[in-house]
């Protein structure tokens, strides 16, 4: 049987750390967690995981965002699937001063609001995996 999947979950309410932990472990995924921005981007750059669970709003705002952003920049973590979990109503907008944000501010995989029915969690947790591995075999073959 091989190993189960590395899963990191960044989010700071420990209450909903441990429901959503609970619910991964009992599904055979081990799962690492952060409660700040700055231990989970720590943790992404010296772990091997192979999904991130990342809530937005953390610390002084939407942190969320800036540890999305900083991934897909990075060449180790572009590929990574990152769903997050977020308590922002996928209706509210991100208002920046300046320019218009483009409607895909940030590059995740999948996006979901808390709270969150543990079966569609494994259905989106499990769905990712499968896409992140067909893709990696995809670019292996090439």
């Amino acid at each position: 049987m091989s190993d189960p999947k590395r899963l990191l979950m960044i989010d700071d309410d420990p209450d909903f750390v441990e429901g959503i932990k609970a619910i991964l472990v009992a599904a055979n995924y081990s799962v690492d967690v952060c409660y700040n921005p700055k231990d989970g981007l720590k943790a992404l750059q010296t772990g091997n995981y192979d999904l991130l669970l990342l809530d937005i709003m953390m610390g002084r705002g939407a942190e969320g965002i800036m540890i999305a952003r900083k991934m897909r920049k990075d060449p180790k973590l572009r590929e990574m699937p990152v769903l997050i979990i977020t308590g922002i109503r996928e209706q509210m907008a991100f208002l920046f001063p300046g320019g218009p944000a483009h409607p895909r501010f940030v590059e995740v995989d999948e996006l979901v609001e808390k709270p969150i029915k543990p079966t569609l969690l494994l259905e989106k947790v499990s769905a990712l995996l499968k896409a992140a591995e067909a893709n990696k075999t995809k670019q292996d073959n090439v």
